[in-house]
């Protein structure tokens, strides 16, 4: 059992693969049910369909999905997630179907026809870019695109489901055999089977953009990370929830009921890749995925609704009170501005939702407002689809093969441009990333309580119509989305910053519950004092918050500051005395407050300067040569001077533990000849004893002066590794005493084992030429994630430490790849942990250097 749980973690397309083979099945086995009985199925049998449906090809091909990512795999974890909303998609319309079959025809018929047509161009799309990787998964789904188009013809002429059917067999067939020939490589560590490992054609044959050497420059660290780019992913979620929009917007959906529910599902993906864009550091895509799938939930709930009212003669003039769509255009003309740096196909995207948020303004007096929406989805879904496939077919590449335009504005031009509005502050002065006062979550967070604000003025009318309608545009941001938040800033090691958008979501799921929702189940505020109770207990958190705010910035102090105010208003509505003009005004500040927060935040985060003025915390931290004697112990020189590797190195000589830059993320270092120094690493990190260290050498050379008792084959395998972001693991000896390592024998490595890193990185094999073999890992408290910056040594453990030699960023965001190489002369290697380096390089580095060992 462990060994096929390896198998799933190491090749996830396995599951991926098995999840659509059995989805596939059961639509079939449907299918052919319903043609052969002309009878069209019970409830109970589509329920228990749209429930397998779910959690088969739903769930368990999103942890394939997840997996993926974490494996750097862009085309699994991009198709994966992408059909496990569809197959998800599709059972929970089934379980509509179950639970009213009479609305089988109604729904289905004219909702369900829009997804699966959405879905279908992006099957057709994942079906090619699959083409260049390998020629199992080009079948597949392009058996599932084939039968997206028979399953929607099917639901109004039945012979088209037996086609559907023996389509889906297809799809089993493809699946099972994929799955077995992943499963087998998973397993043996090579290519039992054909089908992967070569693809139909090279996609290097799809030709490559023009576009100028510096223009790239700043894409190209993106490549190597921990995560694969979910941007893809994120711009295919930008393809369906508009498609299906505007099929409602045309008049071919007269309900828009299950368009919701598919819309929905579409955006949690929307936010997975926003997540994942988070992981990796990219805080404009992060930022953008989240508004959008912010605007898709809070725009089809507000359709949703509103097909249970259109009767009623006033709906027109309460939709003409909505204001929130005004911050939807605000926020994406600030994209728009923040994104001149970047290529033109981003900036036409960035516009196209502009003018879709404006078809979107209900105060703009128009006749055919849903068909100039339905026009504007149009264009953005055009434009999306483009973007998804060029950003697909440049991650595989690696290459910009598919044109996505010049960078319009270099980066410094653009921060040139910010720096006009804030002339006090000269460019010799810019506050680099360590002063930070904008935290990568904090654009998202301005969005969700400044939407959430401007759409809480909609309830100061006493419109019952209009808070029917608003309760998506203050719940959804408010406090669905604070609560993503919430996870982003745990995840960051915010420990404590969670603490705001948590409480802030609870204060504005209390006034959903008691504007907007509070009137229809008849909830009597006045009397039940509970709303009263519970108002001033807000008030009392919140002044807490104020306290906390005010080691922030100015900016965050007066949001909490207005906070306070919105909660008095709430307060007074409890008691009957709120002035409406007071409420119109303390909202309006707050939601102008939030947006320029957003704007502050997003141009300080994408720069890693303090470009747009956030304020000073009223209570600073003491400055670097001001701090308590623990803190001054630990020294901070910087990397690119030679005088900062000798203080660093004598450091590591006396004994000392300090935090080094690697060519992949951030190290603890000691030194060998101290056993006690690495004892002192375990205690740092708070390392688990059985969990060893690895030594750490300049160059293999090294290794060749004490001629240790390796075979020809692990010899040309270090050369062809070395250096670089593997890890080898071999088998420990006396030749370790000659290297040096003597003092520390016991303290490295294992029992019979030690791993040995040669870094490609000019500093750290300066740094160990001057002082001999380092015992090193990771610099991070153990559990948590590496660290990418030297800040990030600094703010965890400085306070541990001898020393941190300050790099900069880090060149990857993941560890090093490990090996174990101790039966390298039976002819086989392992892979322990797949790092910065993918698994498939280091076997094809392995199968080269057997080969060169037959040749001789």
């Amino acid at each position: 059992m462990e060994g096929f749980t390896a198998v799933i973690y190491s090749e996830p397309a396995v599951l991926g693969l098995l999840a659509n083979a059995i989805s596939a099945f059961l639509v079939c086995l449907q299918n052919f049910s319903l043609f052969s009985t002309s009878v069209i199925p019970g409830g109970v049998e589509n329920i228990l369909a749209g429930i397998h449906l779910i959690l088969i090809g739903g769930l368990t091909q999103l942890v394939a999905g997840f997996l993926s990512f974490r494996k750097n795999d862009h085309l699994s974890g991009t198709s994966f997630i992408a059909f496990s909303a569809l197959w998800s998609s599709y059972g929970a319309t089934r379980i509509l179907v179950g639970a009213d079959s009479a609305a089988s025809n109604s729904f289905v018929s004219e909702s369900a026809v829009a997804g699966l047509v959405s879905y279908i161009f992006i099957a057709l799309l994942l079906s090619f870019c699959s083409a260049t990787v390998n020629y199992i998964m080009p079948f597949v789904f392009g058996a599932i695109t084939l039968t997206l188009v028979f399953e929607a013809v099917g639901l109004f002429a039945r012979w088209a489901l037996v086609v559907a059917g023996v389509l889906e067999l297809i799809i089993v067939v493809c699946g099972l055999y994929g799955a077995t020939a992943l499963m087998l490589k998973g397993i043996t560590q090579r290519y039992v089977l054909p089908g992967f490992g070569n693809s139909l054609f090279n996609v290097l044959l799809l030709g490559s953009a023009n576009r100028s050497s510096s223009s790239a420059a700043g894409e190209e660290k993106k490549k190597n990370t921990k995560y694969a780019e979910p941007m893809a992913l994120g711009n295919m979620c930008d393809t369906i929830s508009p498609f299906i929009m505007a099929f409602y917007c045309f008049g071919y959906m007269k309900i828009f009921y299950v368009g919701a529910i598919w819309i929905s599902i579409n955006v949690l993906s929307q936010f997975i890749s926003s997540y994942y864009c988070y992981l990796r550091d990219d805080i404009y895509h992060a930022t953008k995925f989240a508004f959008h799938g912010i605007f898709w939930l809070v725009i089809s709930w507000g359709e949703f609704i509103l097909t249970f009212i259109l009767t009623s003669t006033n709906v027109e003039k309460s939709r003409e009170s909505l204001v929130g769509d005004w911050f939807f255009l605000a926020g994406a003309c600030l994209f728009c501005f923040l994104s001149l740096n970047k290529d033109m196909l981003e900036i036409i995207h960035n516009i196209s939702f502009v003018l879709m948020t404006i078809s979107t303004i209900q105060q703009i007096p128009r006749s055919g407002s849903y068909i100039f929406f339905g026009v504007t989805c149009s264009i953005f879904t055009v434009i999306s689809l483009y973007t998804t496939f060029a950003g697909l077919i440049n991650s595989i590449a690696e290459k910009l093969l598919i044109p996505v335009g010049n960078i319009v504005m270099s980066s410094a031009k653009l921060q040139d441009i910010l720096l006009r509005g804030r002339c006090c502050l000269r460019k010799s002065e810019l506050i680099v990333t360590e002063n930070l006062t904008s935290l990568p979550s904090d654009p998202l967070f301005y969005i969700c309580n400044g939407l959430a604000s401007i759409a809480a003025i909609q309830s100061s009318f006493n419109d019952p119509i209009q808070a029917y309608i608003s309760i998506p545009w203050v719940l959804v941001p408010g406090t669905i989305i604070q609560l993503y938040i919430c996870r982003i800033d745990v995840q960051g090691g915010r420990r404590f910053g969670s603490i705001l958008p948590f409480c802030y979501s609870a204060i504005w799921a209390t006034w959903v519950w008691l504007r907007f929702a509070g009137p229809s189940l008849a909830i009597d505020a006045i009397n039940d004092g509970g709303f009263t109770v519970g108002a001033i207990a807000f008030l009392i958190i919140n002044i807490f918050l104020i306290v906390l705010a005010t080691h922030s910035n100015v900016i965050l102090f007066l949001l909490t500051l207005a906070m306070e105010a919105v909660i008095v208003c709430f307060l007074l509505f409890t008691l009957e005395s709120l002035p409406l003009p007071l409420e119109i005004v303390v909202l309006s500040i707050f939601s102008i407050l939030c947006l320029y927060g957003f704007f502050a935040s997003l141009a300080n985060c994408l720069f890693n300067k303090d470009l747009i003025p956030m304020g000073h915390a009223f209570f600073k931290k003491q400055k670097p040569e001001k701090k308590d004697e623990v803190s001054s112990l630990c020294i901070l020189p910087q990397s690119h001077r030679t005088s900062s590797l000798r203080t660093i190195a004598n450091l590591l000589e006396s004994g000392g533990v300090c935090g080094i830059p690697t060519d992949t993320v951030y190290a603890l270092a000691a030194s060998c000849k101290h056993p006690d120094a690495i004892k002192r690493i375990y205690s740092i990190k708070e390392r688990p004893s059985e969990k060893p260290v690895c030594i750490c050498i300049s160059n293999l050379e090294q290794l060749r002066e004490i001629d240790p008792p390796f075979s020809p084959l692990l010899w040309r395998f270090m050369e062809s590794v070395y250096p670089g972001g593997i890890s080898c693991i071999v088998r420990k000896g006396e030749w370790l005493k000659k290297l040096g390592v003597g003092p520390a024998y016991e303290q490295v490595g294992t029992q019979d084992s030690i791993m040995i890193r040669v870094p490609d990185h000019s500093v750290t094999a300066h740094l160990t030429d001057m002082t001999g073999p380092l015992a090193i890992t990771s610099a991070n408290p153990s559990g948590e994630i590496d660290s990418t910056h030297h800040d990030m040594v600094i703010t965890r453990l400085s306070h541990k430490l001898d020393g941190v030699l300050c790099d900069g960023d880090s060149n990857e965001l993941v560890g090093s790849t490990v090996v174990n190489c101790t039966k390298i002369d039976e002819g086989s290697i392992t892979i322990l942990r797949e790092g910065c380096v993918p698994a498939v390089k280091v076997m094809q580095l392995f199968e080269q250097a057997k080969n060169t060992q037959d040749l001789l």
